[in-house]
């Protein structure tokens, strides 16, 4: 399989996290899966998340990750048994794959950390995004910001319309 084929895969599994979403008129609806890409090996998903799946106000690349970080020992060996020792959940994250149906946010009018910032924190080594988040909240710069730190930025332009429609679904959009 391509890397391009891949990617509109993982991408659709993001996509179906949005479904689990509960709609609010003010906050989008995001998917996102974490997946760890080693040589000569199939890909693995190390996690998934979408928004607000946890207590917060929480958003899905946040989530991602929060679940990778609770993942023990024997459950990261069972992903990767060929591999000795173990590898540490930085080690994966800093080979992780984002796959993330809107950009990661650069601002949280909640008051919370910026998923870009995480993201980066993590040190991750792609991102791979649906669409660019829209204006009807704030101006958006994760991208920008995830670039500028050395994180690989793929945009799927053939998947804008699929994940803008699940990004807005049941929330009303402002004018700013």
């Amino acid at each position: 399989m391509t890397a391009e084929l891949d990617d509109a895969e993982f991408m659709l599994q993001a996509l179906k996290e949005t479904d689990k979403c509960e709609p609010v008129q003010t906050a989008f609806c995001v998917g996102c899966v974490l997946v760890v890409r080693l040589p000569d090996q199939a890909p693995v998903v190390l996690s998934t998340g979408y928004s607000r799946e946890l207590p917060g106000n929480t958003h899905a690349e946040a989530n991602a990750l929060a679940k990778a970080r609770l993942l023990s020992v024997p459950d990261i060996a069972a992903f990767f048994p060929s591999l000795s020792p173990t590898p540490t959940i930085d080690v994966l994250l800093a080979l992780a794959h984002v796959y993330t149906t809107l950009e990661p946010c650069s601002v949280r009018t909640s008051g919370l950390p910026p998923c870009a910032d995480a993201l980066i924190q993590a040190k991750v080594k792609r991102c791979i995004i649906g669409v660019g988040e829209p204006d009807d909240f704030v101006k958006c710069e994760g991208a920008r910001k995830l670039q500028e730190a050395g994180i690989e930025i793929v945009w799927l332009r053939d998947m804008q319309t699929q994940c803008l429609a699940a990004a807005r679904r049941g929330h009303i959009p402002t004018s700013r």
